[in-house]
């Protein structure tokens, strides 16, 4: 009698699933409503403050979060069905029981989550498709050390400060240090455009090395994310990730040379709705498949996608197409992110939070100082203006927050280390403008360019 009860309740677990379907949908739904309604507010508030609008969807997410309205919550984050205001309408409004609420709450989370590992993706392949081969190989090698000297430093110092002094174990002591090696270049070239310096010698190097550090921190990401799911360290299978995430990407763009004709071929031959974009979103899903059966991360495959597709004719208008999916389902991941940091754990009243605010203030002087040396790997430059260079370098963005969400999602990061990540990267995007220009006292005319270079693409 026990094997058949045992054989039909998957049936009736399915059944009842089926029955709240409906519910789930309901759920979903108002969670969306929320997230873009916050997404929105926190965007353009951010931009009226002359800041990244995604730094203001971040914000926004914490709002709406765990630590705040508990509209977006996620079991992941401790929360339970009753935490959530949204499962709390549904109940009221469908006369639910609590066994009903708690199902319908995590596929409605898990529901919500896809949509924002999704919206990674299609991040990640747009920043790959304004990552400009062509114009890196213009910035020269002295971009090309400041980025590997921006990597290094901050992931050295990060990992080996928080094992020594804070006894965080190794897995996610790496994933936080790699989470304070790429830079977001989108505030920095603004403002250096704005004091006439986006085409000085400082700015090409800081473009430049920024779109190399891009580069390398989705591959430190890849190896970071591989080894979390592991769960150990070997050093072998570390050495394999590095060479295969290496491999990938370079051979990704070099096949892409071949690939590029047949892909402007097919979209010709296409005649109906969608001749462009749809073919790019096999691609890029297709390579973002093959980046996760490698057992290295999707989005490596889905930044491949970007990069290949960036040497293509339609490049332009591919870049337009991808906008719009972009905008529906990037700011469910920022959002997200900012909905499962729990604020709570960095209350310095309660004294088990005290070493996690530490933790915050030892990534955000890591984070600074991290970037600040690369202006002194700069060399061959008689008057290169050094400060400027390496406070170019200071800000974090878009990468800093993918890694949040990817420690997050795997739970390698525990909530005081992901509040402590989030924090850094909020500060340094506050700090980067005012201080960059204080070190360019003198700032030149815009149509006075120090080198005739011109600027790559903007990836922040």
């Amino acid at each position: 009698m026990s094997e058949l009860i045992n054989s039909i309740s998957p049936l009736l677990a399915t059944a009842t699933e089926a029955e709240y379907a409906p519910v789930v949908l309901t759920g979903v739904l108002l969670s969306l409503v929320a997230i873009y309604v916050a997404s929105k507010v926190g965007a353009e508030l951010s931009r009226m403050l002359d800041f990244p609008p995604v730094l203001g969807e971040l914000v926004a997410g914490v709002v709406v979060g765990i630590s705040a309205l508990h509209l977006v919550v996620f079991p992941e984050s401790g929360a339970t069905a009753s935490d959530s205001v949204i499962m709390s309408v549904l109940k009221f409004l469908g006369d639910l029981d609590t066994e009903a609420v708690t199902s319908i709450f995590q596929s409605q989370s898990e529901v919500v989550s896809v949509l924002a590992e999704l919206g990674v993706i299609i991040l990640l392949f747009e920043i790959g498709l304004e990552s400009d081969l062509r114009e890196l190989q213009k910035v020269g090698y002295q971009a090309t050390i400041v980025a590997c000297v921006g990597v290094a430093v901050p992931f050295a110092a990060g990992t080996a400060g928080l094992m020594l002094l804070f006894h965080v174990a190794a897995i996610p002591a790496i994933f936080a240090g790699a989470a304070l090696t790429a830079t977001s270049i989108g505030i920095t070239s603004k403002v250096l455009s704005e004091i006439g310096q986006l085409k000085s010698r400082e700015g090409q190097i800081i473009v430049g090395a920024a779109v190399i550090d891009d580069i390398l921190g989705i591959i430190v990401l890849a190896v970071v994310a591989s080894l979390a799911k592991t769960g150990e360290i070997d050093v072998w299978n570390v050495i394999y990730l590095i060479v295969s995430a290496t491999v990938f990407l370079i051979g990704s763009i070099l096949l892409g040379k071949f690939f590029n004709k047949s892909f402007s071929a097919v979209t010709k031959l296409l005649k109906t709705r969608g001749n462009l974009i749809v073919p790019a979103m096999i691609f890029a899903f297709f390579m973002a498949f093959i980046g996760s059966a490698i057992h290295l991360e999707a989005i490596l495959g889905s930044f491949a996608a970007g990069l290949v597709l960036d040497e293509t004719d339609e490049r332009n208008e591919l870049d337009e197409q991808v906008k719009p999916i972009a905008d529906i389902l990037v700011p469910i991941f920022f959002v997200t992110v900012g909905a499962k940091a729990d604020l709570g754990v960095l209350n310095p009243v309660v004294p088990e939070n005290r070493e996690g605010l530490v933790i915050a203030v030892f990534l955000l002087v890591v984070a600074i100082l991290g970037k600040v040396v690369t202006g002194w790997s700069v060399f061959g430059q008689p008057g290169i203006n050094r400060p400027a260079i390496g406070i170019g370098m200071i800000p974090r963005g878009e990468v800093g927050l993918v890694f949040v969400g990817i420690g997050s999602a795997s739970g390698t990061l525990d909530k005081p280390l992901q509040v402590a990540i989030i924090i850094m990267v909020i500060m340094t995007t506050f700090l980067a403008p005012p201080l960059l220009r204080l070190v360019f006292k003198e700032p030149v005319e815009p149509n006075q360019p120090i080198e005739p270079a011109k600027e790559p693409a903007n990836v922040g």
